[in-house]
């Protein structure tokens, strides 16, 4: 699956023999401004998730053996996630993710950022569930439009910050 963005385009892909959602995105920014955009608290809750969610910070560690939640709300409904940060590198993050409704359910989720040069970025995500029914429910969510909604408002972020 493809799905456009303002400039970019985002690349979801299950992977066929194992349960992972695996994602592929450029951005118009270095791997330290995506990291900072990831990890500082207030930048992160203006961008993720999709347009009209709002996200509150309820704990957030965004260091090696750190930890973070948050809860997001939208038209009434809230959603709260938490995890653990496992490494927090210069170009790299590794987590896990779990929704508070289902707390079987956990991701461990990697992030790397690719240096493109000329201040671009390509960002690799892959997210590991527990099983192939876990991986289908996620792409079946509505996913994709979090996703491709959120890197939109990370590509102004990021270029409001410039």
């Amino acid at each position: 699956m493809t799905f456009a963005t303002n400039r970019h385009q985002v690349s979801i892909e299950a992977d066929p023999t194992l349960p992972i959602i695996r994602m592929t995105r450029d951005f118009d920014a270095t791997p330290a401004e995506l990291m900072r955009a990831h990890t500082d608290p207030e930048l992160f809750v203006r961008w993720v998730g999709p347009n009209g969610m709002e996200t509150e910070i309820l704990d957030w560690d965004a260091t090696t053996g750190g930890r973070w939640r948050y809860v997001a709300r939208r038209d009434g409904a809230e959603y709260g996630c938490h995890g653990c940060f496992h490494e927090v590198g210069d170009d790299s993050i590794v987590q896990t993710f779990t929704f508070d409704g289902q707390p079987d359910d956990v991701a461990l989720e990697t992030l790397r950022f690719e240096d493109l040069g000329d201040g671009r970025t390509r960002l690799h995500a892959q997210s590991l569930v527990d099983s192939f029914e876990g991986r289908d429910q996620w792409l079946a969510s509505g996913m994709e439009t979090g996703v491709d909604e959120g890197y939109a408002k990370l590509d102004a972020l990021v270029a409001e910050l410039r």
